[in-house]
């Protein structure tokens, strides 16, 4: 808004620079009022307030894009231009937001956090979203994660590509799902470990 600032003052709120002390810190169009006796704790409060307003834009901007495709496909584009946004970005938010409607999203991750693992299948999406809230893993964790896991399964699958096919009875391969998924692993990668393991005890075994 052109002739207001926003107060990071404990919670956001609009107000007019007339009426504003000067003892806050304010959001306007070109940066930040900051006070000569912010305290620490105030310094803090505001990082975390400036932290939720650019992740719940990130949130909101891709909502009003999806809105604007799904009613207004003829005219979407020239508002955009109109209100100055960069299209690409907002295709990309826009993308995040088609995959997580309101009601899967989790306000104790960032926008961020759920674009890391927005090319997933849903459950796949939630499984990581709630190791990473349950860690507390940061964007980068999660991404460190991810990798990790990306490589474990090319490794698995350059390995069990080489493993001649084995006729295995479904109760038996669902027992080997159940198990991996009782460790916290994919199936493949858990019979790579189980497997690996198994050898490593009858190797030691004939080497005594």
């Amino acid at each position: 808004m052109p002739h207001s600032n926003q107060s990071v003052h404990g919670s956001v709120q609009v107000r007019s620079t007339a009426r504003v002390s000067t003892d806050q810190v304010l959001i306007s169009r070109v940066g930040l009022h900051i006070p000569p006796s912010l305290t620490y704790t105030g310094w803090e409060r505001t990082g975390a307030q400036l932290a939720r307003i650019f992740d719940s834009s990130a949130w909101c901007l891709g909502d009003w894009l999806v809105c604007g495709q799904e009613n207004y496909a003829d005219r979407y584009v020239r508002a955009v231009e109109a209100a100055g946004l960069d299209y690409q970005t907002l295709r990309n938010y826009a993308w995040v937001a088609r995959r997580f409607p309101l009601e899967r999203r989790r306000e104790l991750l960032s926008f961020q956090h759920h674009a890391e693992v927005a090319s997933l299948v849903p459950g796949e999406q939630d499984r990581w979203l709630d190791r990473a809230e349950k860690g507390r893993w940061s964007r980068n964790e999660l991404r460190r994660w991810l990798r990790g896991t990306r490589l474990d399964k090319k490794a698995a699958a350059e390995a069990t590509s080489m493993i001649p096919r084995v006729a295995v009875a479904a109760e038996r391969v669902e027992r080997w799902r159940a198990a991996a998924q009782r460790a916290d692993d994919q199936l493949e990668n858990w019979m790579v470990l189980i497997l690996d393991r198994a050898a490593e005890d009858v190797l030691s075994t004939e080497s005594t």
